[in-house]
C-alpha cells in the first residue's frame, strides 16, 4: 500500500468516524432506530466505495471498447481506463477484443480465441517462438478468413496463436501497417486506410 493509499484510508476512516459521531449524537435516547439508520448509512457508504474502486471494471462490462466509423475506411478509438487501447475485430463471424499492441509484429491470438473463431488449436504447430514480457512462448501459425474492424474488412490474413498464457488477444504491426494513417491524439486512436 502507498502512501497515498494509506493518506486517503486515514481520511476516509477519519471522515466516516466524524460523520458517524455526528449522528449518533444527535439520535441520543433513540438506540434501535438510531442502530438501523447507522447500517443503512454504513451500507451507503460500502457500497460508495465498491462502486468507485470497481468503476474501470463495470465501465468495461457497460461499454467494452468506444470505436467510431468516422466513414470510409476510417476508425477512432477511445482510450480506457487503463491507458491502453481496445479494439473488437470481428474474426470469422465471431467478436474478439484485442488490445492495440505496438510492441507485437503479428495479430496474436490466445487458444481461447483461436478456438472461438474456428481455429483448431490442439492441431496445430506450434514451432514457431516469441519473446514476450513474460520470456519465450511458443506460437503456431494460422490464418484468419475475414477481419473486420467496422466496414474495414480483409481477408486470409496471418495471424499467431501463442501457445503460452496470455492476458488478451494482440493486434500488432502487421495489421496496423495495412492503414496509411496511425494517429494518437490525447486519448484517441485513428486508423485510416
Amino acid at each position: 500500500m502507498s502512501g497515498d493509499d494509506k493518506a486517503y484510508l486515514f481520511y476516509m476512516a477519519t471522515l466516516l468516524t466524524f460523520i458517524a459521531g455526528s449522528f449518533l449524537y444527535s439520535q441520543r435516547g433513540k438506540f434501535s432506530q438510531t442502530l438501523q439508520q447507522a447500517m443503512i448509512w454504513g451500507l451507503i457508504f460500502v457500497g460508495t466505495i465498491t462502486a468507485y474502486g470497481f468503476s474501470d471494471v463495470f465501465q468495461k462490462q457497460i461499454f467494452p471498447s468506444t470505436a467510431v466509423q468516422n466513414g470510409a475506411g476510417s476508425v477512432t478509438l477511445s482510450r480506457a481506463n487503463d491507458g491502453h487501447f481496445y479494439a473488437n475485430l470481428k474474426i470469422n463471424d465471431r467478436f474478439v477484443e484485442f488490445v492495440i499492441d505496438t510492441g507485437a509484429s503479428t495479430i496474436v491470438l490466445t487458444k481461447d480465441d483461436a478456438q472461438r473463431v474456428g481455429i483448431d488449436t490442439d492441431s496445430l504447430n506450434y514451432l514457431g517462438q516469441a519473446e514476450t514480457a513474460n520470456g519465450t512462448v511458443s506460437t503456431a501459425y494460422a490464418r484468419l478468413g475475414s477481419v473486420a474492424l467496422g466496414d474495414i474488412i480483409d481477408y486470409n490474413l496471418p495471424a499467431s496463436v501463442n501457445g503460452g498464457e496470455l492476458f488478451g488477444s494482440l493486434l500488432g504491426m502487421d495489421y496496423l501497417n495495412l492503414f496509411s494513417e496511425f494517429r494518437i491524439n490525447g486519448d484517441t486512436l485513428t486508423l485510416t486506410r
